[in-house]
C-alpha cells in the first residue's frame, strides 16, 4: 500500500534538515523514508532531485558559514592590531586563530634573524616538543628556510618523504620529535622584505587547499603587519625618550649655561673692580657650595675660604694642566691655574664629592677667571716692581738727589727715614730673573724695594738688625729658587745718603762670604770677626771687642779680677805657662787654675789658631783703646812667640 503524502513528508523533512543545519549524511533518510511508505516514481524521482539541491544549499551554506568564521577571525585580528599593545600577544592570537580555522594540530611562526642569517622560532601553538620551539632554520633548509630564501608558500602532505626540501639532522630531528607530517607555510612580507614564515602543521598527512593557503597568507599579513606596527611603535617610542632627554638636556644645558654666564660675569666683574684673590676664592665657593683654596705655581697658598689649609696635590695638577680639565681627587675636585701652556696655579674645591657635568665646568671656568686675576695681579706686580727697582737703583747711585728720592720712595710706600738693612744676594743655582721675582716678593711684604744693581740682585727692607736678618733672609730665598743663596748685609740708618755706602759694604760681606765657602750662609761684616773690622768702611771696635772679650771682661768687672791681662801675657808668652807664671810672678797652678777659667768662659776652641787670632786682635784693640791700664807686662804681639816672653 502506498502513501500519497510520502513524498510531501519527504520534502518537508529536507527542509527541516537545511534549518537545523544537519550533516550532509543526514539528507538520504528522507528520500530512503519515501521509498519505504510506497512513494511512487514521480514522488521519489521528485524527492531525489529535491535531495541534491538541498545538498546543494548545504554545502553553501557550509562554506558561507566558513567563510563568515574566517571573515570574523580576520576581522577580529584587525582589532588586535588597531589595539597593539603587546606584540608577544597578537602573534599568540594570530597563530591560534590558524590553528583554529584551518583545522591543524599545530601552527607556529618563525622570524628571520639578518645578523645570524637563519631563521628562529618565534611563537608556537599546540608544539610539545622543547626541541621544535627552539629550532632554528638556514635560509633554504627544510620547508620553511625555502619559503624565507623564495617568499613563496609550500605545502607538503608528508614532510619526511618529500624530496622537494634540503632536509638536516637538526630540522628533521626536532619534525619527527614533534611527529609533524603535513605541513604548510607562507612568507610574512613588509613589500618586497620577507621577515618570517607562518606555518600550520598537521600530525597526519593532509593535502592544504588554495583557500587554506590565501587564508594563512591573509593571517601572515596581518602578522607582518603586527611586526612592522610594533618595530614602528617602538622606535616611536624610543624617538619620544630621546626627544624627551634631548629636552631635558637642552633644558639643564640652558640652565647651566645661565648659571655658568651669571658665574663668570659676576667673576669678571669682581676681578675688574679691583677685587682681591680671597674675594674671588668666597665667590668660587658660594657658587659651587664648597671650600675653596687657591695657590700659586709654586703651591704656596694665596687664598682659603671655608676650607682647612692643604696643598695642592702635584699628580692632581699634572693631571688637570694635561688634560685642561678638573679632575678629581680624594673627594676634591682640582683645577690647573693655566695662561696658555704657563702654569699660574691651582684651584682646589673641597667639600663638593659629587660634581656634575655643569658644576664641573662651571668650575674650570672660574679656574679661567682665577688666571685673568693672577695675570693682572703679576703685571700690576711686574710694573711695581720694576718702579721700585728704578727706585733702588737710583738710591745706589752716589750722584742721585737724595730729597727728589726720598719723595718717589713715599709714593710707593717707603719710608727712608727709618733704619733699613740693604742685602746684596747671590745664587749659582737659580737664574737671576727667578731670584730677583722671588726677592721682589720678600720686598713687597716688607714694604722695601728689590732690584738689581751692578749685576747682583738688591733688597732693601726696614730693619733694626741687619745682621739677625740675613741668614732668615738666605734660608727663606734658597726654599724659595731652590738652591743655596748668599746674603751679604750691610745697615743704613735712615737717610737716602748713606744706601750707596751701605751697598758697597754688604758688597764687600758677600764676597768674603762666598770666599770662606759659605754659600748659602748670610751675614753683615760685623759678623765676620776681625775680617769684618778689616774689610768695613765703619768698624766698631768696642762691640768687636765685647763681641769677642765679653764674658771675660764682665766676669773681671763683677769678681774684680784681671783674666784679661792673663791672657793677654800668656799669649805675650807663646802660649807657654811655664814662662807665663814668671811674668805674672805667679805660681803655675794659679796660671794653670786662671786658664782653666778662661776656657769656660770663652769655649774649649779658644786656643784654636781661627779663635786665637780673634783673642789677641781683640785685646790689642783693647789696650789701645784705653781699654786696659799701662802695666809692666810684655806687649802682646799680633800673632804669639815664643820670644814675646
Amino acid at each position: 500500500m502506498t502513501d500519497p503524502t510520502a513524498g510531501r513528508t519527504a520534502l518537508r523533512d529536507l527542509l527541516g534538515l537545511l534549518a537545523r543545519g544537519a550533516p550532509a549524511e543526514d539528507f538520504a533518510r528522507p528520500a530512503a523514508a519515501a521509498r519505504s511508505a510506497g512513494a511512487g516514481a514521480a514522488e521519489l524521482a521528485a524527492v531525489e532531485e529535491a535531495t541534491a539541491v538541498a545538498l546543494e544549499v548545504h554545502r553553501t551554506l557550509l562554506q558561507h558559514r566558513t567563510r563568515e568564521a574566517e571573515l570574523t577571525a580576520l576581522f577580529d585580528t584587525a582589532g588586535d592590531l588597531a589595539a597593539l599593545r603587546d606584540l608577544d600577544a597578537v602573534l599568540r592570537a594570530i597563530t591560534h586563530r590558524a590553528k583554529q580555522l584551518l583545522h591543524t594540530d599545530v601552527t607556529y611562526l618563525s622570524l628571520i634573524d639578518e645578523a645570524a642569517g637563519d631563521t628562529f622560532m618565534r611563537v608556537t601553538d599546540g608544539s610539545v616538543s622543547a626541541a621544535f620551539q627552539q629550532l632554528r632554520l638556514g635560509m633554504g633548509e627544510g620547508l620553511g628556510g625555502l619559503v624565507a630564501q623564495t617568499a613563496r608558500p609550500y605545502a607538503t602532505g608528508d614532510y619526511q618523504s618529500d624530496p622537494r626540501f634540503r632536509h638536516t639532522g637538526p630540522i628533521d630531528s626536532a619534525v619527527a620529535e614533534e611527529d609533524l607530517r603535513a605541513i604548510l607555510g607562507v612568507p610574512l612580507r613588509l613589500g618586497p622584505k620577507v621577515i618570517g614564515v607562518l606555518f600550520a602543521a598537521d600530525r597526519s598527512p593532509r593535502a592544504f587547499s588554495a583557500r587554506e593557503v590565501a587564508l594563512l597568507s591573509s593571517l601572515a599579513d596581518h602578522a607582518a603587519i603586527a611586526i612592522d606596527g610594533a618595530r614602528l611603535l617602538e622606535e616611536t617610542r624610543q624617538a619620544l625618550a630621546e626627544l624627551n632627554a634631548a629636552s631635558r638636556t637642552i633644558r639643564e644645558n640652558s640652565d647651566a649655561l645661565r648659571r655658568a654666564e651669571e658665574a663668570h660675569d659676576r667673576l669678571t666683574g669682581l676681578v675688574l673692580r679691583g677685587g682681591d684673590i680671597t674675594e674671588v676664592a668666597a665667590a668660587i665657593g658660594t657658587l659651587l657650595d664648597g671650600g675653596t683654596l687657591i695657590h700659586d705655581a709654586d703651591g704656596v697658598e694665596l687664598a682659603r675660604v671655608r676650607s682647612d689649609p692643604r696643598p695642592p696635590t702635584a699628580r692632581a695638577v699634572v693631571a688637570s694642566r694635561g688634560s685642561g680639565r678638573a679632575v678629581p681627587l680624594e673627594g676634591t675636585w682640582v683645577c690647573a691655574v693655566l695662561a696658555g701652556p704657563e702654569l699660574l696655579g691651582s684651584v682646589t674645591l673641597t667639600g663638593r664629592a659629587g660634581l656634575d657635568d655643569a658644576g664641573r665646568r662651571l668650575f674650570e671656568r672660574a679656574a679661567t677667571v682665577t688666571a685673568l686675576l693672577l695675570l693682572l695681579r703679576r703685571s700690576v706686580a711686574e710694573t711695581e716692581d720694576r718702579i721700585r727697582g728704578e727706585l733702588l737703583g737710583d738710591l745706589l747711585s752716589p750722584s742721585a738727589d737724595p730729597a727728589g728720592l726720598a719723595v718717589r720712595a713715599r709714593r710707593l710706600g717707603v719710608d727712608l727715614g727709618r733704619p733699613h738693612a740693604l742685602f746684596v744676594l747671590h745664587s749659582a743655582a737659580a737664574p737671576r730673573p727667578r731670584l730677583l721675582a722671588a726677592a721682589a716678593h720678600r720686598a713687597r711684604e716688607r714694604r722695601g724695594l728689590a732690584g738689581v744693581h751692578h749685576d747682583h740682585v738688591v733688597l732693601l727692607a726696614p730693619s733694626d738688625s741687619e745682621g739677625a736678618d740675613a741668614p732668615v733672609l738666605a734660608a727663606a730665598l734658597g726654599r724659595a729658587v731652590g738652591g743655596p743663596v748668599t746674603v751679604g748685609a750691610a745697615r743704613a740708618d735712615g737717610s737716602a745718603s748713606a744706601l750707596p755706602a751701605a751697598h758697597a759694604e754688604a758688597l764687600r760681606c758677600l764676597s768674603t762670604l762666598r770666599a770662606l765657602g759659605r754659600d748659602g750662609d748670610g751675614a753683615a761684616l760685623a759678623e765676620l770677626g776681625f775680617l769684618g773690622v778689616l774689610l768695613g768702611d765703619r768698624p766698631d771696635l768696642p762691640a768687636y771687642v765685647r763681641d769677642v772679650l765679653g764674658p771675660l771682661l764682665e766676669y773681671d768687672a763683677r769678681r774684680g779680677s784681671d783674666l784679661v791681662h792673663t791672657l793677654r801675657v800668656y799669649f805675650a808668652c807663646g802660649m807657654s805657662q811655664a814662662r807665663a807664671k814668671d811674668a805674672l810672678h805667679v805660681h803655675v797652678n794659679t796660671v794653670v787654675q786662671r786658664l782653666d777659667r778662661i776656657g769656660r768662659l770663652l769655649g774649649p776652641d779658644w786656643q784654636s789658631p781661627d779663635r786665637s787670632l780673634e783673642l789677641q786682635l781683640a785685646l790689642r784693640l783693647h789696650q789701645v783703646s784705653g781699654g786696659a791700664a799701662a802695666e809692666p807686662s810684655p806687649p802682646v804681639p799680633l800673632l804669639s812667640s815664643s820670644s814675646a816672653c
